[in-house]
């Protein structure tokens, strides 16, 4: 099969500027990969990369040059996995072959994923770093939905948390510290964690501080996120991490998130979904996935001030899966 392929440049504009542990982003960078077939069906695919590992718009768009001749020739998405490494722009291509093997197969994605009938999912809705004061303003002003997620650093937490709750006293939060706390520092909070009603406590340690975690059961469920990026890194959380942070961003696509979830799964975790920020054509494919998942974080279009105009449906956190004529 004969493929077409571009890759297009694009930058999302966020509602504000959006603060965490590591820095603050005023807009979303992608890549956008559209795969044409001979007859003219379009799939599109849109991947933003790991920031934190270095990807960018440019380096995404000079891997997927190196393979052009290969993606344009057919290869799918399993060969994919060997001429791409994980990441953005493994992503969006994977993205673009699933969006357009439904259209060829006129069924949708989820349904060739074994779906027979996609539900809407409750989402996070992310609120980043600000002053103390402004944590509680801008929890009341979501306070409608169900889960919010806390960015947090090492300054205050618990004040931040403390302040959101008064502002949203009936939603359930995600706290996320991106790295930022030491193991004595999470062992310090975990009990008022709890107390001001969190859920779920998101990669509160660096990256290669995870033995210390051995043999500490912390009151609030700890969640893997940046250890984790495909199924050899499961060993890494066994007995320390309760739930796996799954991006496809970091694995590459949904074809190697859903074999992560699988792994994830039979080790005893549970699921989360969740995305590197990234419009609607980020989170479609991520629903897939959402759908077998305990905690969801697809809020990305709710971040940004533009989105595909006839992208996801949201409402008060709820998300309906996407319509196939957008992706799918």
């Amino acid at each position: 099969m004969k493929l077409g392929l571009t890759i297009e440049t694009r930058f999302w504009p966020l509602r504000e500027p959006f603060s965490i542990s590591r820095g603050t982003n005023t807009e979303t960078p992608c890549v956008i990969v559209t795969l044409i077939d001979h007859a003219g069906r379009r799939g599109r695919g849109e991947g933003c990369g790991v920031p934190y590992a270095g990807e960018t718009p440019k380096t995404m768009s000079i891997e997927i040059e190196q393979v052009r001749s290969a993606i344009e020739a057919g290869a799918t998405r399993e060969a994919l996995l060997d001429l791409l490494p994980a990441g953005g722009a493994r992503c969006a291509v994977d993205a673009a072959l699933w969006d357009l093997s439904a259209k060829r197969a006129g069924q949708s994605v989820f349904a060739l994923a074994g779906i027979a009938a996609p539900m809407a999912v409750n989402t996070a809705y992310t609120i980043g770093i600000r002053s103390i004061e402004a944590y509680e303003a801008a929890a009341a002003a979501r306070s409608g939905h169900a889960l919010l997620k806390i960015k947090v650093d090492a300054g205050d937490p618990i004040a931040a948390i403390a302040a959101a709750r008064h502002g949203a006293p009936s939603s359930a939060f995600i706290v996320d510290p991106n790295q930022a706390w030491t193991v004595q520092t999470l062992k310090r909070l975990a009990p008022q964690l709890s107390a001001l009603g969190v859920v779920l406590l998101e990669q509160p340690i660096k990256v290669g501080d995870e033995a210390a975690l051995d043999g500490y059961r912390c009151p609030v469920p700890l969640c893997a996120d940046e250890l984790i990026n495909h199924t050899g890194d499961l060993d890494k959380a066994k007995g320390r991490f309760d739930v796996i942070n799954i991006k496809l961003d970091k694995t590459g696509g949904l074809t190697e998130a859903l074999d992560l979830a699988k792994a994830a799964k039979a080790a005893g975790f549970q699921l989360m979904v969740g995305c590197m920020a990234g419009s609607s054509l980020s989170m479609a494919p991520a629903m897939v996935l959402a759908q077998q998942c305990a905690f969801v974080d697809l809020d990305g279009p709710l971040l940004q001030s533009e989105d595909w105009p006839d992208g996801l449906s949201y409402r008060d956190g709820v998300v309906q899966p996407p319509d196939p004529a957008f992706w799918g």
